[in-house]
């Protein structure tokens, strides 16, 4: 089985990898604008048509695609999230048409959640800023298209080497700057009052090969979650307690303008459990553990279809 990952540099996908190049039998060929790369790859700027014949020269049987922005400008977010996907899936059709393609949404393009209920697949999206609404146009690119494809909506993954950008990156940064005040030290940070569906990356990864080994053709969209909604406060608690930090975190501190319009998000993953056979599987104090002592874990274990 031949897979081409796009995106593999990044958090999630350096997860990927390692679960796929676990597939028996799988050679993993990789695509991004480094040389080092099977195929040069930008998204951002690719035509259907060339990208059509670098794809058939490759002869992928499974594509899975990690390549996206969570910040930038509103040009950006829409070149790599919403174009993207979109000339993907034309190039596939022209290139590789009988080609798998699993590519990774985002729970941002849910947007606000009544509190207390958990998102189904078949929930309305109503997302909220550039990021959500580029990626919901990415994920619906891939969901219309005539190709065998389905869409992994990832809740908030967590785990190690987790991008200083994110929370749980940047509350580990600061705690290893600030650990050695000791009961004197403060971490500032926004307010952590919302509630988010937080899974392990590790958890994602193990997802996605499933999802490419899958025997039949899956659902257009499934969910990739805990299935429970925590504070993000239990992030910061978490990590205080793996790193033994005595100081005191202080949210007075400027906040995620997301955080505040959306204040509860909670996924229903059964539809992943039916269809893949996947389960998160992986403690929240066992991540942050992990990501604090900059652990990946044991090896993945085979992935097995």
């Amino acid at each position: 089985m031949r897979i081409l990952l796009l995106g593999g540099d990044g958090f999630l996908g350096r997860h990927a990898t390692a679960v796929l190049r676990s597939v028996p039998g799988a050679t993993v060929l990789t695509a991004g604008r480094r040389p080092a790369h099977d195929l040069r790859l930008d998204l951002a700027t690719a035509q259907a048509g060339p990208l059509g014949e670098e794809l058939s020269a490759l002869a992928p049987d499974a594509v899975v695609n990690f390549a996206g922005a969570v910040a930038g400008s509103a040009v950006k977010l829409a070149e790599v999230n919403a174009r993207g996907p979109a000339v993907l899936c034309e190039a596939l059709s022209l290139g590789a048409p009988k080609a798998r393609l699993v590519h990774i949404g985002s729970a941002g393009e849910y947007g606000v959640c009544a509190r207390g209920e958990s998102l189904a697949e078949d929930a309305d999206a109503r997302p909220v800023g550039v990021y959500g609404a580029t990626k919901l146009a990415g994920s619906l690119a891939v969901a219309g298209s005539p190709l065998d494809a389905v869409v992994l909506r990832v809740f908030n993954p967590v785990g190690p080497g987790a991008p200083a950008g994110s929370l749980p990156g940047r509350l580990a940064a600061e705690l290893r700057r600030v650990a050695p005040e000791g009961a004197d030290g403060v971490i500032t940070v926004g307010d952590l009052s919302a509630y988010r569906d937080f899974v392990d990356a590790r958890d994602v990864a193990k997802a996605v090969g499933l999802a490419v080994t899958a025997d039949r053709p899956l659902p257009r969209v499934l969910n990739l979650a805990s299935g429970h909604a925590r504070q993000v406060r239990a992030i910061a608690d978490g990590l205080v307690a793996a790193a033994g930090f005595t100081g005191r975190i202080d949210e007075s501190g400027a906040g995620s303008e997301r955080s505040a319009a959306v204040s509860w998000q909670q996924a229903d993953v059964s539809a992943a459990d039916r269809e893949l056979g996947w389960r998160p599987e992986t403690d929240l104090a066992d991540t942050l553990r992990d990501l604090w002592l900059g652990t990946a874990g044991p090896t993945p274990d085979p992935v097995v279809a």
